[in-house]
């Protein structure tokens, strides 16, 4: 087949119904009943349990592999991504879909493709070593390798609905470190492009819509938009048991991203480089849901 999806979940569906109209699509997910959804909208499907060790792959094989698995949620490696390149068959390119965290808190700063990774969080340090696992199977096998950092991804239920419905707090501006976000679909569109596109190969690139802001002025944002009050407000240091411990190690990090590149040398431009354009289309989207502001 022309193209092989690791993971058709919230990205990857999306991904694969794109594809098909430039090729044969494959898609491969852990569960039967994440089969039985994918086959529901028409896509063909493999189910493959990476976690289960007696769970064998599947018999495909594929020009253009996109793998968008994410890690196990804890640890310093990936043995998810290990299994699959140990026993699935080289492709001739290989999309790894990894993410910001790798580059650590910044303070802010802007940082590009060729900033150092300095993950602080556990989930960054699984990506540097996922990536790394990328590059020299891509080298060992000869084959053509490219990634893609993500921020923050939000699009039609992915919006911080039930966080706002919940009443749960947000940090106050002064504490708030800034944050960049991806609407789905343009996520998608620069998928496509670094599976296709000749100049891809061998480099990395940072996917943003290029507008960096906190993630309590999103949210703030979408309140407002959605018709829900506004989330209160908390400094850091009374955040602890008001915000889960996880979001606020992600809120702990603060950078912009320049995703220049991938305009430069691939042609991107975000459909949604405006979010408030971006959370209109996708309360739309969402049954029941339109832009109150």
């Amino acid at each position: 087949m022309n193209y092989l999806i690791a993971g058709a979940g919230y990205v990857g569906r999306r991904l694969a119904l794109q594809l098909q109209a430039s090729g044969t699509v494959g898609t491969v997910v852990a569960s039967q009943a994440s089969g039985a959804a994918r086959r529901a909208e028409g896509l063909a499907v493999a189910v493959w349990d990476l976690d289960t060790p007696d769970s064998p792959p599947p018999p495909l094989r594929a020009e253009r592999l996109l793998y968008l698995i994410p890690p196990p949620t804890r640890g310093t490696e990936d043995p998810r991504l290990a299994r699959w390149l140990a026993q699935m068959p080289a492709p001739r390119r290989c999309v790894y879909l990894s993410t910001t965290a790798v580059y650590g808190d910044t303070g802010g700063a802007m940082v590009d493709e060729d900033a150092p990774t300095q993950p602080r969080s556990e989930r960054g340090q699984r990506r540097v070593a996922a990536e790394q696992q990328v590059r020299a199977y891509a080298q060992h096998h000869n084959i053509e390798w490219t990634i893609l950092r993500v921020p923050g991804i939000y699009g039609p239920d992915r919006l911080p609905l039930d966080r706002l419905a919940r009443g749960e707090p947000v940090l106050t501006a002064a504490d708030a470190g800034l944050t960049n976000r991806i609407h789905v679909d343009d996520l998608v569109s620069a998928l496509t492009l670094l599976a296709t596109h000749p100049r891809a190969a061998g480099r990395i690139y940072n996917v943003t819509d290029g507008a960096p802001s906190s993630t309590s002025e999103h949210f703030m944002r979408v309140a407002a938009m959605a018709g829900l009050p506004p989330p209160a407000t908390v400094p850091r240091a009374e955040a602890a048991g008001r915000i889960t411990p996880a979001f606020l190690a992600y809120l702990d990090e603060s950078r912009r991203l320049d995703g220049t590149r991938l305009t430069r040398e691939l042609g991107f431009r975000p459909r949604y480089a405006d979010p408030n354009e971006g959370i209109r289309a996708s309360l739309a989207a969402q049954t029941g849901r339109a832009d109150k502001s």
